[in-house]
């Protein structure tokens, strides 16, 4: 069990986690401290709330000094753990930890961790879904919704405690350790956070760090990066999932079914009930499936949550309708990885929206794609000369100012019959808030346009 009472501890960030842990700190009796290079009046009104409760704040810069002179450094996921003061307060032996390693020391549930470079999301979400539908009680947490240091400060036990964990996350653990741990993919993303393309992995791995014997791991065995992984877990028991081959003792696809061979008995799972849609959520759900299937959950409820679930706003989300065009909000999509999967995902030609703030992971995985399935490219954001680059010769393509000019241009472009997608490939902050905004704002216009389409195709009624 860490210690953390009358020790001066250096919270590095005040999103929500950071503003979370804080508070928590604060309760456990620890001198807290918490800094943000954003200035006093950008931090949230949550973030400025820590004041009365006595924790001193400094805004506007991390001065290196606080650093050295604390005991404990946490990390919120949003800052680097390579910015310099972090640097040296290593060098001077000073423990810095992840949100997630801070949480964990004070789990006592057994915990279900979902990481991966797409799906996490989805796969987190619906697990806790299968396992409620199973009456159990269970805390869904992590990188999506409430941060898992929120757990704690319930101080209420469930079955289960299922968290998505990013790799910004897992470079903070240390003794973190998950009962099951879930790896869906690993496609290049954040290079513009991670050093490497393989310092990005070496993260993603950590997620098996300190499992041992009675430990669970669930890993894609259609991605060759997981296998080599897979090959250096030795004392965990590892279930494989894969949509391309049987699989002895695990789980896979075969025709409109999911079967899963996990325990004595083979059971199935039709697809065909299922309303979310996508090649890439038929591993997401072969993943949970197997998570369900460990912890012992029935599988007429493990079929019926699965059945009823219908998926993540902004993550291939059907929007509207016009004039027998189907518009598609998939902002979550922020890397080339996430794209190539939700193009995939439909035989009809596509109209592609895509662009944003550019990641460092280039777009040439997506030419095979781009080129069979895109009718038309509509590009905006920072990164949209980089993506002209590298897919704009191999289909028509266009360039727009704002997300609005790039719905309307769709719209004008359309026929019947045709998909338009917005799935960026990019993260989204150069031109809003986060891929919720973005997808909020697609959706938004797309309602907009609907309306429009409407007037019109009244008057030309009325006219005729």
């Amino acid at each position: 069990m860490l210690t953390i009472k009358d020790k001066k501890v250096l919270i590095v960030g005040l999103g929500k986690s950071g503003t979370a842990c804080a508070r928590f700190l604060k309760e456990g009796g620890a001198v807290v401290t918490a800094t943000d290079c954003k200035s006093i009046d950008d931090l949230t009104e949550e973030a400025k709330g820590l004041k009365p409760l006595g924790i001193h704040i400094e805004a506007g810069r991390h001065r290196v000094e606080t650093f050295l002179g604390s005991d404990l450094i946490v990390m919120s996921p949003g800052v680097s753990m390579n910015i310099q003061p972090v640097k040296l307060a290593r060098e001077k032996g000073i423990k810095v930890l992840s949100e997630i390693e801070l949480a964990y020391n004070f789990i006592k549930a057994p915990i279900i961790a979902i990481t991966g470079t797409n799906g996490k999301t989805t796969t987190t979400s619906l697990i806790g879904e299968i396992l409620r539908k199973s009456q159990r009680e269970v805390f869904v947490g992590g990188n999506i919704g409430n941060p898992l240091i929120e757990y704690i400060s319930l101080k209420k036990e469930t079955d289960y405690v299922v968290a998505e964990i990013s790799s910004f996350q897992l470079e903070g653990t240390v003794n973190f350790k998950p009962n099951i741990a879930v790896l869906l993919n690993i496609s290049p993303d954040h290079l513009d956070r991670h050093s490497s393309y393989q310092d990005y992995i070496k993260a993603k791995e950590r997620i098996f760090l300190n499992q041992n014997k009675g430990d669970v791991a669930i890993l894609n065995a259609d991605d060759p990066l997981i296998l080599k992984i897979a090959d250096s877990l030795k004392d965990v028991r590892k279930i494989y999932f894969s949509k391309k081959e049987r699989i002895d003792k695990g789980i896979y696809l075969e025709g409109d079914s999911i079967v899963s061979e996990i325990h004595s008995q083979k059971c199935f799972f039709s697809t065909e009930a299922f309303k979310i849609k996508g090649v890439h959520n038929i591993e997401n759900i072969m993943a949970a499936i197997a998570a369900a299937q460990i912890c012992k959950c029935n599988n007429e409820q493990i079929k019926d949550a699965i059945d009823n679930f219908t998926g993540l706003e902004h993550r291939m989300e059907f929007v509207q309708e016009i004039s027998r065009v189907h518009y598609y909000n998939d902002s979550k999509a922020t890397n080339a990885g996430a794209v190539e999967k939700s193009l995939m995902s439909f035989d009809q030609p596509i109209i592609l929206i895509a662009g944003g703030k550019d990641k460092g992971t280039g777009y040439d995985t997506l030419r095979g794609l781009v080129k069979e399935k895109v009718k038309r490219l509509i590009l905006i954001g920072e990164a949209k000369e980089i993506i002209f680059k590298d897919l704009g010769s191999l289909t028509q393509t266009l360039k727009a100012d704002t997300l609005q000019e790039a719905v309307e241009l769709a719209w004008l472009d359309s026929s019947p019959g045709d998909i338009v997608l917005l799935s960026p490939a990019c993260s989204s902050f150069d031109m809003f808030r986060d891929y919720e905004e973005r997808g909020k704002v697609f959706k938004a216009t797309v309602t907009e346009l609907r309306l429009k389409a409407d007037k019109i195709r009244k008057e030309v009624n009325e006219a005729t």
